[in-house]
């Protein structure tokens, strides 16, 4: 049947940034397709949460609660796996972000941090994930965002660190093919606590809405289906692929407000 290629039975996934959101999201519907997954976020809390709801999909779930923003950090997550599992199929390279800062206040350093914090990270994962993922005939999805290829005001560091992310999951595809998969996900406007702010304020919800061709904000699980679907069989035949999951954005759908220069 063909829902059988959407099956991840007995595989092993590793999703960083899997305490909320897409990344909880995201191990949740890895959990309910067959897999086991190592979870890593800050909040050990949140991820004993996420790891209760996977074990209600008959999975078992590895809680790592750590400090993401270091590199060497996401690395030792694929060792996790191994250690825990006996073998790693997917990387989901979900953790990001930055704050949107008017250009002329995003220093050098800001800009290194946004590149560490959504391009580095997912680089020493990969690197890390790749003996084993070989072995499997594994994938990666990387998580990047539609501001990498939309122009707005006050995105210079993430749009920018998610373009290099989206771009880096082409080069990686290459390098890495035919054995393992790579793809990214450009996500559009979800309804995560990143946008708490707009999701809480009807006014600004309905504008954001009517900017978008689906008229929605979308939802985590939104993520999660695309996710599952790269992994699975069913994108056997899909690998440097950016897909967008935006709700049909081709211009931001909320401005920052930022003025004119002089």
């Amino acid at each position: 049947m063909i829902l059988d290629r959407f099956k991840l039975t007995d595989q092993v996934a590793v999703i960083t940034g899997a305490g909320r959101g897409i990344g909880a999201a995201t191990a949740v519907a890895l959990a309910e397709a067959g897999a086991d997954v190592v979870i890593a976020s800050r909040t050990e809390s949140q991820l004993a949460e996420v790891a209760s709801r996977v074990s209600a999909a008959g999975r078992r779930a590895v809680p790592v609660p750590v400090d993401l923003s270091d590199p060497a950090a996401a690395a030792a997550l694929a060792s996790t796996a191994v250690a825990e599992f006996g073998r790693l199929d997917l990387v989901v390279n979900n953790v990001g972000g930055t704050y949107p800062r008017p250009l002329l206040e995003t220093t050098a350093e800001f800009m290194e941090e946004a590149f560490r914090f959504n391009v580095a990270t997912a680089h020493a994962l990969t690197v890390a994930a790749a003996p084993s993922l070989v072995e499997s005939g594994g994938s990666i999805v990387n998580i990047s965002s539609v501001m990498g290829r939309l122009s707005g005001r006050g995105f210079a560091a993430y749009g920018t660190a998610k373009a290099a992310l989206a771009h880096y999951t082409r080069l990686a595809a290459a390098d890495l093919a035919p054995r393992v998969r790579v793809n990214a996900i450009s996500v559009g406007s979800v309804a995560t606590s990143a946008l708490e702010i707009v999701v809480g304020n009807p006014e600004l919800k309905e504008k954001m809405e009517a900017a978008t061709p689906l008229h929605r904000i979308g939802e985590a699980e939104d993520i999660a289906a695309t996710v599952v679907f790269l992994a699975s069989r069913a994108g056997g035949y899909v690998t440097g692929k950016i897909l967008e999951v935006d709700g049909g954005l081709q211009t931001p759908n909320l401005e920052l407000g930022l003025p004119d220069l002089g």
